[in-house]
């Protein structure tokens, strides 16, 4: 059955100061939402949920990134994706669709992304809060681009539905002087070109 979506949104911020500095490159972060029917509500336990995984994956990774795509071509630096499960859902339900290459690799491949995408997942009423963390695409210890988009949507999710979303940023955290993991490592004593266990 085609997936129900009831709106989708983009929002986008660019940051020209932080910090009381004015941020020499603003940052541009975008949020590419779509609010969907939840495809388990009403059905009490789903014991196997890989069947609207596998067809509703797809089709929201691939919409969602277009959205994406849509505001920063390939200027795109850091990525990441979130949910917020109504309350007459369950938490399983949002990371079932995110947590699945069938979604993720659409926004990964188009990107031609190297590190995984984060990610958070949460369950509420309608105005809970969507938190999308950030990171490199192609590097997850370059920590100028750890940072989170915090948005809002005053009317979703109901009770039957999911907000599944991507975020991304053109540009690092604004005004970042925190250096990177491989700083700290190598502070340590480790052996960051080998660094299993680490």
């Amino acid at each position: 059955m085609p997936i129900d979506i009831r709106r989708t949104l983009t929002t986008v911020q660019t940051t020209h100061k932080e910090g009381w500095k004015e941020v020499a490159e603003p940052t541009t972060l975008v949020a590419a939402m779509a609010i969907i029917g939840n495809p388990w509500y009403g059905r009490g336990h789903v014991e196997d949920l890989s069947p609207e995984i596998r067809e509703h994956g797809p089709v929201l990774g691939q919409l969602l990134t277009e959205m994406i795509l849509a505001v920063t071509g390939d200027r795109l630096e850091g990525y990441g994706k979130a949910s917020v499960v109504g309350m007459g859902g369950e938490q399983e339900h949002g990371q079932g669709l995110t947590h699945t290459l069938w979604f993720g690799n659409k926004f990964r491949d188009a990107v031609k992304a190297k590190s995984y995408l984060a990610f958070a997942n949460t369950r509420g009423a309608a105005g809970t809060s969507l938190i999308i963390p950030l990171m490199d695409k192609d590097d997850g210890g370059r920590r100028s681009h750890y940072q989170t988009i915090h948005t809002v949507v005053p009317d979703a999710p109901a009770d039957d539905e999911i907000i599944l979303a991507l975020g991304a940023s053109i540009g690092g955290h604004p005004n970042h002087r925190i250096g990177d993991r491989y700083a700290d490592l190598r502070e340590m004593g480790h052996d960051i070109d080998n660094p299993a266990g680490v």
